[in-house]
């Protein structure tokens, strides 16, 4: 199957199930989705970075070795919407992001936070990724939660729901820290 010229068809939910069944857990296919992402050609990388969301349920090991290029092609100018969700709400469900790449992706998605014209389920993402990297930094996480407080009473509500559960979990780590 050629990934490329699957992605410049119109997506249907038949087609998505076949790309993801070809896929599956073959690192050098993956490998293959993850090009296409990086490629920065329109509507190519929209819908291979939509599969990205596939893998992260059963297969979270095939994004392991594409972390610093997919971290370094957030940087990149002007990247698409979907590229960059798709991007975050991968980045959101890793365990551990490698030490080398939290200065970058908190630096990152923390300017995402404060972008007030970035949409919503972007903000969220970045939200939930400045959490997880924030876990153990209490300073962080006084960022983070001020930067959420301020935010709240203008976001929607994705955002004001999002909020509220990741300040409920600030406290708890915060008066933890503190006993």
């Amino acid at each position: 199957m050629n990934l490329q010229t699957e992605f410049l068809k119109r997506p249907t939910k038949q087609k998505t199930l076949e790309i993801t069944a070809y896929i599956g857990s073959d690192p050098a296919r993956f490998a293959e989705l993850i090009k296409l992402v990086l490629s920065g050609e329109d509507p190519v990388n929209k819908y291979a970075a939509w599969h990205i969301s596939h893998y992260m349920e059963e297969n979270p090991q095939l994004l392991d070795p594409h972390l610093k290029p997919m971290v370094e092609n957030l940087g990149k100018g002007e990247r698409c919407d979907s590229v960059i969700r798709s991007t975050l709400s991968a980045l959101a469900k890793i365990a551990s992001i490698p030490v080398d790449l939290q200065g970058p992706v908190l630096q990152y998605s923390f300017d995402i936070l404060l972008d007030s014209k970035k949409m919503v389920s972007i903000q969220v993402h970045a939200m939930q990724v400045v959490f997880n990297i924030s876990k153990n930094e209490p300073d962080l996480l006084q960022e983070l939660k001020m930067v959420i407080e301020e935010r709240m009473p203008h976001g929607t509500t994705g955002y004001k729901a999002r909020g509220r559960r990741i300040l409920g979990e600030i406290r708890k780590l915060l008066s933890r820290d503190q006993r």
